[in-house]
C-alpha cells in the first residue's frame, strides 16, 4: 500500500475540526486525521507492506523548466525572500514535523526522492512491484498507474476515506472513455488548472478521448495532425498544431517517474512500534492517545 501522504494530511487538515494539543496552542487535527486514515485503510485492506510516499520536492525545477506555469498558483509570489514556497496554511505546516515523528516512532516507512514528488515515488514503487499494489490518493493524475494485469489499482479518496473508490481500468474507461495507460496523454490535452497545466486550447475531455481512441497515444495524435490522409478533422488538427510547443514538453511533466533509485525492501508493515517509548511520549505530548491506540490495534492485525 503506497500512500500519497500529503494528499492525505491535507484532506485530514481540512476535513477534521481543529483540535489543540495539551499545550493549548498547537493544532493536531491533521496528525490525528492521518493516523486514523491509516488505521482504517490498514484494517480494511491488510497490506503486508506500507509506504508513506513523501514530496521531497513538491514543485521540481525540471518540471517548471518544461512548463513554467506548473503549480504557479500554489506559490506565494508576495514572499520576496522565498518566492517558491508552497502555500501551506501555518496551522498545517506546524503539524508536518509531528507527522514525521509519529511515523518514525511507529516504524512506518517514509520514502522520498530529492528533485521528485511523491507521485514519482509512488510510480516507481508501483511499477514492477511483482505483487498487488494499492495506491491511496486524492490525485487523479495517478490513474495513469492503474494496471489490471499487474494488479495495480488506485484507492481514490477524493470523496473521503469512508467513500473511497477502487479504481481499475474499467473504472477509468467508464468515466473518461480512455484506458488507464492513456490517461497521462488525456490529462495533458485536457489540462489541469490545479496543476497549472493549460492543456490544448479548445480540446476538452470528449475530444481528447476521441483522439486517443482513434490514434492511440500522443505520438500518434501528433503524427496524424501532420498527415493530411489521417482523417483528423480540420478543427482538432488546427488545435493540436497550435499547441505543438506545449505538447512537445507537457507529456514529460504529466507522466510520473517510474525508474527512480529507491529501496524496494524494508517496507514491511510494523506489527509493533519501532520505538514504543517514543510513541507513548508523542501521544502524551500532543494528545494523540486515542488515534495512537487505534493505529496500534490496526497494525497489530
Amino acid at each position: 500500500m503506497l500512500l500519497d501522504t500529503a494528499s492525505m494530511y491535507f484532506r485530514a487538515f481540512f476535513g477534521v475540526p481543529e483540535i489543540l494539543a495539551p499545550d493549548g496552542s498547537t493544532p493536531v487535527n491533521a496528525v490525528r486525521g492521518l493516523m486514523d486514515f491509516i488505521s482504517r485503510l490498514v484494517e480494511e485492506y491488510r497490506p503486508s507492506e506500507l509506504v508513506c510516499c513523501w514530496d521531497n520536492d513538491w514543485r521540481p525545477q525540471w518540471r517548471v523548466d518544461l512548463v513554467p506555469t506548473y503549480k504557479t498558483h500554489r506559490v506565494e509570489a508576495e514572499v520576496e525572500q522565498a518566492p517558491d514556497v508552497e502555500v501551506v496554511p501555518d496551522p498545517l505546516q506546524v503539524q508536518v514535523p509531528i507527522i514525521r515523528d509519529v511515523l518514525a516512532a511507529f516504524g512506518i516507512s517514509v520514502v522520498g526522492a530529492d528533485g521528485y514528488e511523491a507521485d514519482d515515488v509512488i510510480g516507481t514503487l508501483a511499477t514492477g512491484a511483482g505483487r498487488p499494489v494499492d495506491v491511496v490518493t486524492g490525485d487523479r493524475d495517478l490513474f495513469q498507474l492503474v494496471d489490471d494485469d499487474a494488479e495495480v489499482r488506485v484507492l481514490y479518496i477524493a470523496r473521503g476515506i469512508s467513500k473511497h473508490e477502487r479504481v481499475t481500468n474499467d473504472w477509468v474507461r467508464a468515466k473518461y472513455a480512455v484506458d488507464a495507460a492513456q490517461y497521462a496523454d488525456f490529462a495533458t490535452m485536457r489540462g489541469d488548472a490545479s496543476d497549472g497545466l493549460p492543456g490544448v486550447k479548445g480540446v476538452g475531455e470528449k475530444t481528447a478521448a476521441t483522439l486517443l481512441e482513434r490514434y492511440g497515444d500522443m505520438p500518434g495524435i501528433l503524427a496524424a495532425a501532420e498527415d493530411p490522409a489521417s482523417g483528423m478533422g480540420p478543427g482538432p488538427r488546427a488545435k493540436i498544431k497550435a499547441a505543438a510547443d506545449y505538447l512537445a514538453v507537457a507529456p514529460q511533466v504529466v507522466a510520473v517517474a517510474r525508474d527512480l533509485d529507491l529501496p524496494r525492501t524494508g517496507h514491511d508493515i510494523p506489527r509493533s512500534p519501532a520505538d514504543p517509548d517514543r510513541v507513548r511520549a508523542l501521544a502524551a505530548q500532543w494528545g494523540l492517545e486515542s488515534p495512537t491506540e487505534r493505529l496500534l490495534k490496526a497494525l497489530a492485525g
